[in-house]
């Protein structure tokens, strides 16, 4: 029955992502910067962070373990990418932030639901409904290529975001223009560094499943960008009129 309706449930996924996008252009997820009264509780934001993010740390190895492609390398090897990410963007990134505006109840429930949408639509079609790969597929190009691009996009998301953290500790409570790395370029190069790594992932796994997450991380992030940058030329006057949003030269 799951795999009559998988592929419905999927596109309509991927349908609710544009949604998302297109209300996001226009309302601000209240968090962080933009944190404001009417969401519910506020919740601090280390601890915003582990509850948000917990549902894809450990849910992708528990849909691995629970799987008979535990002794598949491919996926073994799926299953580390993952939680190698969200290991760090759980329990090592939230404790490297400065104190700071804090979660709404509400974005911590909807972004709850979505790693938990995420993980099943990824986990499901990696471990027990999509094709059964060979370790050959470790040496295809497309593996090879998804893989750098992968890499290439976390090692950006990271040095960027410790750009901001180092920023935001030394000037604590105060909004500073970041400087250096990809910041000469854009304004949010840890959003772009984040949209190329699942753009890799969608790449490597070769599956729609994994492109959902990337057009996913679009519609989540694109829009969060395009306010910072307008925050940043608003606050600044002096704002480098060179940078993007969140691609250089283009948006």
């Amino acid at each position: 029955m799951e795999a009559k309706y998988f592929n419905w449930l999927l596109w309509g996924w991927i349908a609710l992502a544009a949604v998302t996008f297109v209300a996001l252009l226009f309302v601000r997820a209240p968090y962080g910067r933009y944190l404001r009264a009417g969401y519910g509780p506020v919740l601090g934001r280390r601890l915003g962070w582990v509850l948000m993010e917990l549902p894809s740390a450990v849910g992708m190895a528990l849909l691995f373990a629970l799987s008979e492609r535990r002794d598949n390398l491919p996926a073994f090897v799926f299953m580390l990418l993952w939680t190698a990410h969200y290991f760090h963007r759980t329990f090592i990134f939230p404790f490297q932030l400065a104190r700071g505006p804090g979660h709404s109840l509400t974005t911590v429930l909807l972004a709850v639901a979505f790693n938990v949408g995420n993980v099943y639509f990824n986990g499901r079609w990696l471990f027990f409904l999509g094709p059964q790969l060979e370790e050959s597929w470790l040496t295809d190009p497309r593996f090879v290529l998804g893989v750098l691009i992968f890499a290439g996009g976390f090692i950006l998301c990271k040095h960027s975001d410790a750009i901001l953290i180092d920023l935001r500790r030394r000037f604590p409570g105060e909004y500073r223009i970041p400087q250096g790395g990809a910041f000469r370029w854009v304004s949010c190069p840890n959003y772009l560094g984040e949209i190329t790594e699942w753009f890799g992932w969608a790449i490597l796994t070769w599956s729609i499943a994994g492109l959902s997450f990337a057009l996913w991380t679009v519609a989540n992030l694109a829009p969060r960008a395009w306010h910072h940058h307008r925050f940043y030329l608003e606050k600044f006057p002096d704002y480098p009129k060179e940078r993007r949003a969140l691609v250089p030269f283009v948006v």
